[in-house]
C-alpha cells in the first residue's frame, strides 16, 4: 500500500437509509471541488442525498481543522464515495396469502479532504 505524505482528514456516515446509487449521483459532482464550492452546490441541489452528504463534508472539514490544523478555505475534496450497507428486509402482504419482499437499502458515505496544493499533485 502506498503511503501519502499529504495530510488528509476524512469523515464517514454509516448506515444512511438511502440507496448508494442515489448518493453517488451527488458525490460524483463534488469530487475535486473546493470545500466552499461543494457546500454551495449541495445547498441548491434538489436531491434528498444532499443533507447527509453535507453533514459528512462539514465533519471532514472540522476534522481537518481540529486534528490537523488546516484552514477550511484551502480544502479540496480528494475522495468521496458511497459503499453499500446492509439492506433492511421488510415484507408486503399480497393476494392469496403471499408476501413480497421489500428491500430498504442503506449506504456508508465517506469523504476525505486535503489541502488544495497537495490534492492537485495526486
Amino acid at each position: 500500500m502506498v503511503s501519502t505524505s499529504s495530510p488528509t482528514a476524512r469523515a464517514c456516515a454509516k448506515y444512511v437509509r438511502m440507496s448508494p446509487h442515489k448518493v453517488r449521483r451527488v458525490l460524483d459532482q463534488l469530487r475535486g471541488r473546493t470545500y466552499r464550492d461543494a457546500l454551495i452546490m449541495l445547498r441548491f441541489m434538489p436531491y434528498r442525498a444532499c443533507e447527509p452528504i453535507t453533514k459528512v463534508l462539514r465533519s471532514a472539514a472540522a476534522n481537518a481543522t481540529h486534528n490537523l490544523g488546516l484552514d477550511p478555505a484551502t480544502l479540496v475534496i480528494s475522495q468521496a464515495y458511497a459503499d453499500q450497507g446492509p439492506c433492511l428486509k421488510r415484507f408486503r402482504p399480497r393476494a392469496q396469502g403471499r408476501a413480497y419482499q421489500i428491500r430498504k437499502p442503506t449506504c456508508h458515505i465517506t469523504i476525505a479532504v486535503a489541502p488544495q496544493n497537495t490534492a492537485d499533485e495526486s
